[in-house]
């Protein structure tokens, strides 16, 4: 009895670990990943919390994601999304990022 639990838990996990990077993959329209680990510092101290506090990376709209990518907004795959690195903070992604931290907008 214990080895049929043990079997049915182990393959419950397994399937369950097995789509979770599926729902991690998933992408929304329209949005850019932005990459913050080189602004992580400047981040925290605009915003006034632990550098730990601030996410790696943000799903933000592809104007801001240019802005602050220093990128063409165009070469960031439009409808698809797409990916950059933030190079630099602004107004608005520190809007984004504060909002995630505290779960409302400021």
């Amino acid at each position: 009895m214990k080895n049929v639990k043990f079997m049915l838990a182990a393959a419950g996990s397994a399937l369950i670990f097995s789509l979770s990077p599926i729902a991690f993959a998933q992408h929304s329209p329209g949005l850019v990943r932005v990459d913050l680990s080189g602004v992580a510092t400047n981040l925290a101290q605009d915003l006034r919390v632990e550098v730990r506090q601030i996410p790696t990376t943000v799903e933000i709209p592809a104007r801001v994601a240019a802005s602050v990518c220093k990128v063409k907004e165009d070469t960031l795959g439009g409808a698809q999304g797409g990916s950059c690195t933030a190079e630099t903070t602004n107004t608005e992604l520190e809007q984004i990022v504060y909002g995630q931290i505290k779960g409302t907008t400021r």
